[in-house]
């Protein structure tokens, strides 16, 4: 994922032609597009690093973009399981799998360095996928097809998940970047600037109060609970995170709010 992020924040991306509403977009909007999905975006002259701290603050926003694209794809599919599989789908094809490589780098190295700390980082940076990472790519696949299925067959209410749990979940990301340390230089430092604290208590209040008037006070507690909760993982294990750290807690973050949604 490391690489990914250079790649993705990068202004190489061939030109291809684009509607004049794209262009009129903010460049940290153009910027968290770019990066977060594969969905295209104009290309950027003069890219700057310090521009990346105003992509940042677009995460969420990326997010609900998302989760509309889900709810878009499955509005007219009326089996539950197949509704699930086209979400799926859509959801790898709109991301790129990238958080599904951070996850898998993650796992590597936890499953392989031992709690050497130098160990870990090279895993994490090594681009060949090993058996703990083939492990959690496939559990989270699984866990997003059932849980999205049990939803689909359970409650009418369902679109709302699938359009905010998305957003929660890059939410996070901003949340886990601003609140830990890198591990060490790279990906983890470049979400390090000037964020205002404003924009975490902006889209907090947003999001949560999005959740609970749309579903429930307590689905909205769930959230922040998961959101926290990888945060102490992160603490605990690793004493902070990276770029591989963030991608693999949007990953878990939105599995574990599916499984709330589908038990509250």
């Amino acid at each position: 994922m490391e690489q990914g992020i250079a790649a993705a924040w990068g202004t190489t991306t061939p030109a291809i032609p684009q509607s004049r509403a794209l262009h009129l977009m903010p460049r940290g909007l153009i910027l968290a597009f770019g990066f977060l999905t594969r969905i295209p975006m104009p290309s950027l002259s003069g890219f700057r690093d310090e521009e990346l701290s105003s992509s940042a603050i677009w995460f969420p926003l990326v997010g609900l973009t998302l989760g509309l694209l889900l709810v878009l794809a499955t509005a007219a599919v009326s089996n539950a399981w197949l509704a699930s599989l086209v979400a799926l789908l859509v959801w790898i094809i709109i991301t790129g799998g990238l958080h599904l490589d951070g996850a898998s780098d993650l796992a590597d190295a936890l499953g392989a360095a031992h709690r050497d700390p130098e160990r870990l980082l090279a895993v994490m940076k090594d681009p060949h996928t090993g058996s703990f990472g083939v492990v959690a790519i496939a559990s989270i696949l699984i866990t997003k097809l059932v849980t999205m299925a049990t939803l689909f067959e359970a409650s009418a209410n369902h679109l709302w998940p699938l359009l905010l749990i998305p957003a929660w979940a890059r939410f996070g990301a901003i949340f886990w970047s601003q609140t830990l340390d890198a591990i060490a230089p790279g990906s983890g430092e470049r979400f390090k600037w000037d964020l205002p604290e404003s924009t975490l208590w902006g889209w907090g209040v947003v999001l949560f109060l999005a959740t609970w008037l749309s579903m429930s006070l307590l689905f909205a507690l769930a959230c922040i609970a998961v959101l926290l909760l990888w945060r102490s993982f992160l603490t605990w294990r690793l004493g902070g995170m990276n770029g591989d750290c963030l991608g693999a807690g949007i990953e878990y973050s939105e599995c574990l709010m599916l499984l709330a949604a589908g038990l509250l």
